[in-house]
């Protein structure tokens, strides 16, 4: 269970994002790692340490509503996991559900690893830079992900190798979203929807279903 002083911020994301009573003592050991590590390692944003539960965990939650049907799911710059090790927790409850973390900083490598341990989570993590993954990775693939990696347009660019192949873009945004998609728009035709965020009222989840390149003129 989370610390006292977590414990009403684990109830308001649990209560926005329900999960299976063995995904949440998942999550709990996931939290309880993140929260040990974080003194040396600076995982998130100190600020940020109080609503832990609803500002990252069920921030990266509530994503899985949006693609139902994804079992195999990319998250580029996992970071501190977010949002793919909560996406993970949840998925061991099903069939065939596989997270790929893909993160190049060592020491934030080596956390996932023992995140994934502790939490017995179905993710994998690749300790390399998004390019090379996109590269050489030739796996089934239902959903990418990110959180904090990039605006819009440089985003599509680092997902495109892998959003070519046909799976959903599904990639939490933040207040100026409106701006990021029409700059996006400039250099891309886009399939696209924008989802309120159920943690934040000002942020919003935008479904990539087709994203090309336009031609240069």
């Amino acid at each position: 269970m989370a610390p006292p002083d977590l414990a009403a911020d684990r109830a308001r994301a649990l209560a926005l994002v329900p999960v299976s009573r063995e995904t949440a003592a998942r999550l709990d050991r996931f939290a309880a790692l993140l929260l040990d590590w974080q003194s040396r390692l600076n995982l998130i944003a100190a600020s940020t340490v109080p609503v832990l539960w609803t500002r990252h965990i069920a921030d990266s939650l509530q994503l899985l509503g949006l693609a139902p049907q994804a079992r195999k799911w990319v998250d580029l710059g996992s970071g501190a996991g977010f949002p793919g090790l909560p996406i993970a927790c949840a998925l061991a409850d099903q069939d065939a559900g596989e997270v790929h973390l893909i993160e190049s900083n060592n020491k934030k490598a080596a956390f996932l690893r023992e995140a994934i341990r502790v939490t017995g989570a179905p993710a994998i993590v690749h300790a390399e830079r998004i390019a090379d993954f996109s590269k050489r990775f030739r796996g089934e693939l239902d959903a990418v992900t990110a959180r904090a990696l990039a605006p819009l347009p440089e985003l599509l660019s680092i997902a495109y190798p892998l959003l070519k192949r046909g799976p959903l873009g599904v990639f939490p945004k933040g207040q100026d979203m409106d701006a990021e998609l029409t700059e996006a728009a400039k250099c891309w035709s886009i399939e696209a929807s924008l989802v309120p965020s159920r943690t934040d009222p000002k942020s919003r989840v935008v479904v990539i279903r087709r994203a090309e390149p336009k031609p240069r003129a």
